[in-house]
């Protein structure tokens, strides 16, 4: 990629293999750091343009990650099994509803990625908030990846010193905090630095790999369980009628793809909007069973005893686990880089318009506000990662923001658009299209506020 251009991740087949696109920077970049002409990029990618059924595993590959690990938890939270997957399902409508959403707004105003759209869209206050929203999203997911590395590393670690898991870590370098340390210090801050993370694309295609197996294990693990493995308790029906809504996070966290969304539909070589509801709607559909397989089984082996990270749930010794928990660092290692690298284009994006300065005037002293920021955000999440080792207090906080992707932003952008349309008389599909979007506004705020009171709260009575 050349450096004069800013662009970044121009070439799509640089993302096609992630397991999480929302962690591509491309996919996030701040419309004050793209200088490239949309007209000139548009003809650079249609040679590469991706097919409709690539788009599929690339949207699936965009949803499926980390997150799985939590599914199991929220089916025990959402009181069971029939819980868990009519909640799944009502909430996949509207998830496909707004991915379509993004598409045709991405159409009408003729922008690239998901925060131009709703700058283009909402103007310049839901822009600002989109933008910060996404930094705070990464920076918690971030978080949620260190604390990741901390529970697989614990059984690893158990497994190898061969210690009762019940005595915990007697020796110093095996405890907790300084292994999440050595790992963060050693691996993932030098790959944080680098100005461009292209290099990071030879390690996605392992990251899917894993995520399907760790799905694998757990369906296999069910099927044909160990001994030790014994249910405590499988709830059917949810201990009261709010506790469903504590489900809701992991589920948004999970299915949340659709900051990526936009650059994969204008990656497309017929980029429309009806080919595009096939797309997504196919892509969704693999991503709840995959989602479903691992919430289910995931649940049904461990009842109201399973773990926040379903992982934690087996015993150290374990050697396919072993593999899945190896599979899972691997994962977060090469994920956390590139989630950073997302957040901190976006705070360059917001100084850079904060100050009204342009890239090619501020070239100098870019690198030294590139370590700053590189330095301070890594150690941020890793102070916050020792001392918060719970990862589900964390996807309670991000999965509201992701609620405000899923919902929030393009219900307002539907809103707005059809506001923008003049007409003479309001048909009733106009009406129905506000009303719709007026209710996923409704639905994420809901979400967002529901969630984080309950996150403050459990933190408060703790």
């Amino acid at each position: 990629m050349a450096q004069g251009t800013g662009s970044i991740n121009s070439d799509y087949k640089d993302w096609e293999w992630s397991d999480d696109a929302g962690e591509r920077a491309r996919l996030l970049q701040s419309p004050s750091v793209e200088t490239v002409p949309k007209s000139s990029e548009s003809q650079g990618n249609s040679l590469e343009a991706t097919s409709a059924l690539g788009a599929v595993f690339i949207v699936v590959n965009a949803a499926l990650g980390a997150g799985l690990l939590n599914f199991p938890a929220a089916f025990s939270m959402a009181g069971g099994v029939a819980a868990g997957i009519a909640l799944q399902m009502c909430m996949l409508i509207f998830i496909i509803g707004g991915l379509v959403i993004l598409a045709y707004c991405s159409q009408a105003s003729n922008e690239r990625t998901y925060q131009e759209v709703v700058w283009a869209v909402c103007g310049k206050v839901p822009g600002v908030l989109c933008e910060v929203a996404i930094a705070v999203y990464t920076f918690g997911t971030c978080i949620a990846f260190l604390i990741i590395i901390g529970d697989q590393e614990d059984k690893i670690i158990a497994a190898l010193v061969k210690e009762p898991e019940e005595v915990g870590s007697s020796c110093w370098y095996t405890d907790r905090k300084f292994t999440i340390s050595i790992t963060a210090f050693l691996l993932i801050l030098p790959l944080s630095i680098p100005k461009e993370i292209g290099f990071q694309k030879y390690a996605s295609s392992l990251s899917v790999i894993g995520t399907w197996y760790v799905t694998a294990v757990i369906i296999i693990k069910y099927i044909w369980p160990d001994k030790e493995l014994v249910p405590v308790e499988i709830p059917t029906s949810p201990s009261t009628w709010t506790a469903i809504f504590n489900a809701m996070p992991t589920i948004c966290f999970g299915f949340q793809c659709h900051v990526s969304s936009v650059p994969v539909f204008n990656s497309m070589k017929q980029p429309e909007v009806k080919t595009w509801g096939a797309v997504v709607t196919a892509a969704m559909v693999i991503a709840l069973f995959v989602y479903t397989g691992t919430g289910v089984c995931g649940f049904l082996t461990f009842g109201a005893g399973v773990e926040q990270d379903v992982l934690m749930s087996y015993p150290s010794n374990d050697i396919p686990v072993a593999l899945a928990r190896a599979f899972i660092i691997l994962c977060v290692l090469t994920s956390y880089p590139i989630l950073h690298f997302c957040g901190r284009a976006v705070l360059e994006g917001l100084w850079l318009r904060y100050t009204g300065v342009t890239v090619e005037e501020d070239v100098v002293r870019e690198r030294r506000r590139r370590l700053l920021q590189t330095i301070s955000w890594f150690l941020l999440t890793l102070l916050l990662a020792l001392f918060i080792p719970d990862i589900g207090k964390v996807i309670s906080v991000i999965g509201g923001l992701a609620a405000c992707f899923i919902f929030v932003f393009p219900g307002l952008c539907l809103i707005q658009a059809k506001l923008s349309e003049i007409q003479e008389t309001r048909a009733i599909s106009w009406w129905a299209q506000v009303s719709y979007g007026v209710f996923m506004v409704t639905l994420g705020a809901f979400i967002f506020g529901q969630t984080t009171a309950n996150a403050i709260f459990v933190d408060l009575t703790a």
